[in-house]
């Protein structure tokens, strides 16, 4: 492996609280020193950070990969590659791929299909139950022995309070953490964007906040008697928050992430029945964004993912209630992270945390920070690059998202997964 030098940049590694101008020295794919060159270091590359911001590769936790089952959405390969471009060195996939990951066999072809591409470390959630069916509980100790580091049910409904109840007395016997997707199918029903004005207004059927609040009220009470670990994924409401908060504040072992796209966008994006923004859960209320942007700012949310979910163009132009959920984010959860630092919402360790140490910690992986030893994980950003959004540029298969044509200050220059270049703006 080569024996890299990157020099001169702003190193900020939050999980060690780093947050100065220190070279860094790789090989062998780790990091051998930080600040202080290693004796006889003879570097085979130098990359010149000077001016640019250096961190810990990001971590995106709840990422749908498409492969295996529907490859026309995206491929490991290309999915991989438009997290490359974004900064992004480990994917943890959510279990909904086709067939489910409900079985170390299926996660082992997904382990082999993105060893053999290599653009970056890909991890799985497991299924709570078989086939997310919602009935019957997944082998979740063969599937964490397979190597799986959570188990979620996705956004599949369970049968029953009893049976989220036993899958988490079972997580919590081989210390899985569980990621929950909060809502309530009943209150759910068929709706599609935030119950407020604009769904009146539009005529379409809403998803009232009580959906989720009912839903968190009862998982939290759950992870209490069970004592499981519990990361509540993708949260969209304000109220959803508070109760977190209290929680966590008696001491239960929980943890909080919300979308990219929820800290910006809210209910009234869909006017004009926008299909770029739909996304489940809804859009909600400016309040509810502001409470979402003040939980990570104060610590009450601790991981932002992208929550990527790439689509053929075709399930973006049936009639909105028709047309498929969600956004390809890999390629902006870090500019749009980067648009919180420049409107104030966040200081730029608060943010880069969000986005490493924050998902590292959560499922107790030895990533997401950059002393001695570690994986040399690595993503180095130019802050005052000015660019703008065309999907047509984007390199995942998937080219839905809402904020084409937007402009961003700050551009990735560089991604190291493992010691090796896989992304580099120069030849």
């Amino acid at each position: 492996m080569n024996r890299i030098h990157i020099r001169g940049g702003r190193l900020i590694d939050p999980a060690n609280g780093i947050d100065d101008r220190l070279d860094l020295w790789l090989a062998d794919g780790r990091v051998l020193a930080v600040g202080q060159a290693p004796a006889d270091f003879t570097p085979d590359q130098v990359i010149d950070a000077t001016g640019r911001i250096v961190c810990p590769g990001l971590i995106d936790l709840g990422v749908h990969l498409r492969e295996p089952g529907q490859e026309h959405k995206g491929t490991i390969d290309s999915e991989a590659r438009a997290a490359a471009r974004g900064g992004i060195t480990t994917l943890v996939c959510m279990p909904d791929t086709q067939p489910v990951i409900d079985t170390p066999a299926v996660w082992e072809l997904i382990r082999r299909r993105a060893k053999a591409c290599g653009s970056a470390r890909v991890l799985a959630i497991g299924a709570l139950t078989q086939g997310l069916a919602g009935e019957q509980l997944a082998e979740m100790g063969a599937l964490k022995q397979a190597g799986c580091v959570a188990v979620s049910n996705s956004r599949q409904r369970l049968a029953s309070t009893l049976v989220a109840r036993h899958a988490m007395e079972y997580a919590s016997t081989f210390d899985l953490p569980v990621i929950l997707c909060s809502e309530d199918p009943h209150l759910k029903a068929n709706g599609c964007v935030h119950e407020g004005a604009v769904a009146s207004r539009l005529g379409l059927p809403g998803i009232p906040a009580a959906a989720e609040t009912v839903a968190v009220a009862r998982d939290l009470a759950l992870t209490e008697h069970t004592g499981s670990r519990s990361h509540f994924h993708t949260l969209s409401t304000g109220r959803a928050i508070e109760m977190i908060r209290q929680a966590r504040q008696g001491g239960a072992r929980l943890s909080a992430g919300v979308a990219i796209h929820q800290l910006f966008l809210m209910d009234t994006d869909v006017d004009g029945f926008d299909a770029a923004c739909h996304v489940d859960p809804p859009l909600r209320t400016q309040g509810d964004r502001d409470r979402l942007r003040q939980g990570v700012r104060d610590g009450d949310i601790q991981v932002i993912c992208s929550d990527h979910q790439p689509h053929e163009a075709d399930a973006k132009t049936e009639p909105f209630p028709l047309t498929a959920p969600g956004i390809s984010g890999l390629e902006t959860l870090l500019p749009l992270s980067l648009k919180l630092v420049e409107e104030g919402i966040l200081d730029l360790p608060t943010a880069i945390a969000a986005l490493t140490a924050g998902p590292a910690r959560v499922l107790d992986l030895p990533l997401g920070r950059l002393d001695a030893g570690r994986s040399a994980d690595i993503c180095i950003f130019d802050p005052e690059a000015i660019w703008e959004l065309d999907p047509e540029d984007m390199a995942s298969r998937g080219r839905n998202t809402p904020f084409a044509g937007w402009e961003f200050r700050g551009q990735v220059t560089h991604t190291l997964f493992e010691g090796r270049l896989t992304w580099s703006m120069t030849p």
